[in-house]
């Protein structure tokens, strides 16, 4: 994402545009005490990169429609998000409550729901570059900026981003039962061995899936 510094005008239409929602053109400008001409130009860069977009408002009587502003999801990634240290603060509540073995509890439920999730996306009886696609799409999905790369008789599972690093950080049991929910989403015949770690400092994680074979 390009960065648009606080003190850049293109802000301060982010800025408007959080506050008061959906809005015109001529109210962007008004409130940033601009020409229409330079909010548009404005609200057009924004556009182009993807933080911005427009719904067209039918007009009150005749006349052009009016334009209708909006952030798009990924706009909200300017502003202060405090949900990561929110994640790590609710996992050392959990641990200094539960204990060890509670704040497990915890994680193997949520790998569970994981797994039902996957369960319903993924065909078992498909061919293994098949449920690996569909397992990369759905991580990818959540966040993982996830692809699948074929690597001589294998394929790699690569996860470009991690969205939970610092909840896994702080507990690394959200990382050990990734392999055992890949292993079962994707079935026996499959062999999942990790080969690199996001938090050993490399910089991906990288899975490499083989083939068993059935006697």
């Amino acid at each position: 994402m390009t960065a648009v510094r606080a003190s850049d005008p293109k802000r301060r239409v982010l800025n408007h545009l959080k506050r008061s929602g959906p809005t015109t053109t001529q109210d962007v400008a008004r409130a940033l005490g601009v020409s229409d001409v330079a909010a548009r130009q404005h609200l057009s860069v924004l556009e182009s990169r993807g933080l911005v977009n427009r719904a067209e408002q039918p007009p009150a009587g005749k006349g052009r429609p009016n334009s209708l502003w909006s952030l798009t999801a990924l706009a909200n990634d300017l502003f202060p998000d405090r949900h990561d240290a929110l994640t790590v603060e609710l996992i050392a509540g959990i641990r200094s409550t539960l204990g060890e073995d509670g704040l497990q509890r915890v994680i193997q439920a949520r790998t569970r729901n994981q797994l039902e999730t996957l369960q319903k996306r993924i065909k078992r009886n498909s061919p293994l570059r098949e449920r690996l696609r569909e397992l990369a799409e759905q991580r990818t999905l959540e966040g993982y900026m996830a692809e699948v790369v074929e690597d001589g008789g294998a394929w790699l599972l690569v996860e470009h981003h991690c969205p939970i690093c610092d909840a896994a950080q702080a507990c690394q049991q959200f990382c050990s039962t990734e392999l055992e929910l890949f292993q079962e989403a994707l079935g026996p015949d499959a062999e999942v061995v990790r080969e690199q770690h996001l938090l050993s400092g490399n910089d991906r994680c990288v899975y490499r899936v083989t083939q068993r074979r059935q006697d």
